[in-house]
C-alpha cells in the first residue's frame, strides 16, 4: 500500500525527465555547429568540416548526428538498480516507466556546487541523497521507494533476501568505474540507494571524450555534448524536484519563440570559458566552468514559475551551454 501511494504521489509531481530534455540537447549541438559555420575565422569550423566530409557526411548531417548521440544518452541502459528484498534489478522505477521518466542512468548527470569534494576524490561529487542540501517531494519518494536498493554488480554480487540475484548489468563493475575518473570507490558506497555517491557528470564527459579521442567516432563525441546538463541549475544545485521538469519543459517550448539560441549571446558567452589547450586530455575543468555558471546564476528557477525569472535565465544558461559545445568541437578538432 505505501509503495501504491508513492506511485500515484509520483505520477501527480514528476514530468517527463531530468535534466534539458532531449531536444534541447540536441537543438544546442546542431547550434553550435551553425556557430561554428558563421564564425569560422575565430573557431575549428573548417576542420570540423574536414571531419564530417571524412566520414562520408555534410556538415548538417554531422550536427544531426551529434546533436542525436547527445539526445541518446538519457536512454543509456546501463544502470540498473536492484531491489533489497527481492534482487530484482530494474532500470527505471515502475512509476518512472509509466511516466516515461529518464531511467536510473540519470543519477550520473549531476555536479553538486552547493558541496564540495566528494568520496571518491572529486572536486565536486555528483547526486547523493545523503548530501542533497536543497531537494523535494521527488527527491524525498525516490529515496523512500528505492531504500536499502542496491546498485547492480552482476551475477554472484550483492542479492536480495535468501540470495535472490536477478542481475541484468553489472552496473557497478562497467558503468561507475568508467565513470570513476583519477578516483576511488568502494562497492558499499552502492548497496544503499539513499547514501549512493553517483559519479559527477563531468566524469561522464571526461570518459567519452577520451574514447573519442582513441575512435574519432562522432557518434561518441555527440554522447560528451550531454554535459550540457551542467548549465540545468537543478543539476549543478542538485535536485530531481523544485521545478525541475516544469523549468526544462519550459525551455523546450520556448527555444525558438524567446530565441534562446541567440548567436550575439552565444558569441559574448564563449568569452565566459578558458579555451582548453591543443594538448589538454582532461576536459573536465572547462565542464566545470560551465557548473559553476549555472550555480552561481540560476538558482532562481528552482522556486519560480515567473516567465521573467526563467526567460533571463534562459537567457544565459543555453547561449552558454552552445558556447561549452562550440570550445568542446574546438578542441575535439585539433587534439586528435
Amino acid at each position: 500500500m505505501k509503495k501504491l501511494l508513492l506511485v500515484s504521489l509520483v505520477m501527480a509531481s514528476a514530468g517527463n525527465a531530468y535534466g534539458f530534455s532531449q531536444e534541447t540537447h540536441k537543438r544546442i549541438v546542431i547550434d553550435a555547429v551553425n556557430y561554428m559555420a558563421q564564425n569560422p575565422q575565430t573557431t575549428e569550423y573548417r576542420k570540423l568540416l574536414s571531419f564530417a566530409q571524412s566520414k562520408g557526411m555534410s556538415i548538417t548531417q554531422l550536427g544531426e548526428l551529434m546533436g542525436q548521440a547527445a539526445y541518446d544518452v538519457d536512454d543509456f541502459e546501463d544502470t540498473f538498480l536492484c531491489g533489497a528484498i527481492t534482487g530484482d534489478c530494474v532500470q527505471a522505477p515502475v512509476w518512472g516507466v509509466a511516466e516515461s521518466i529518464v531511467k536510473y542512468t540519470s543519477y550520473w548527470h549531476f555536479q553538486n556546487h552547493t558541496q564540495g569534494a566528494d568520496q571518491h576524490g572529486n572536486d565536486f561529487g555528483g547526486y547523493n541523497y545523503d548530501k542533497l542540501t536543497v531537494w523535494g517531494a521527488i527527491d524525498n519518494m525516490a529515496a523512500t521507494w528505492l531504500k536499502g536498493d542496491y546498485l547492480d554488480d552482476g551475477p554472484g554480487g550483492e542479492t536480495g533476501w535468501f540470495s535472490a540475484d536477478d542481475s541484468e548489468y553489472n552496473s557497478y563493475g562497467i558503468t561507475e568505474k568508467n565513470y570513476r575518473i583519477d578516483g576511488h570507490s568502494h562497492y558499499n558506497m552502492y548497496d544503499d540507494f539513499e547514501e549512493m555517491p553517483f559519479q559527477p557528470i563531468d566524469n561522464l564527459g571526461q570518459y567519452w571524450y577520451q574514447s573519442y579521442l582513441k575512435t574519432g567516432n562522432p557518434q561518441i563525441l555527440g554522447f560528451v555534448f550531454h554535459t550540457t546538463d551542467l548549465l540545468q541549475p537543478h543539476h549543478t544545485w542538485t535536485t530531481s524536484d523544485l521545478n525541475h521538469s516544469d523549468w526544462e519543459s519550459w525551455v523546450k517550448d520556448y527555444y525558438d519563440q524567446e530565441s534562446l539560441n541567440d548567436m550575439a549571446l552565444v558569441k559574448q558567452a564563449m568569452q565566459s570559458f578558458t579555451a582548453l589547450n591543443a594538448t589538454d586530455t582532461d576536459i573536465r575543468p572547462l565542464l566545470t566552468e560551465g557548473g559553476a555558471f549555472s550555480y552561481a546564476q540560476g538558482g532562481i528557477v528552482l522556486n519560480s514559475k515567473d516567465h521573467h525569472d526563467r526567460l533571463n535565465t534562459a537567457k544565459m544558461v543555453i547561449p552558454h551551454s552552445i558556447a561549452m559545445v562550440v570550445h568542446l568541437l574546438n578542441h575535439a578538432m585539433v587534439a586528435r
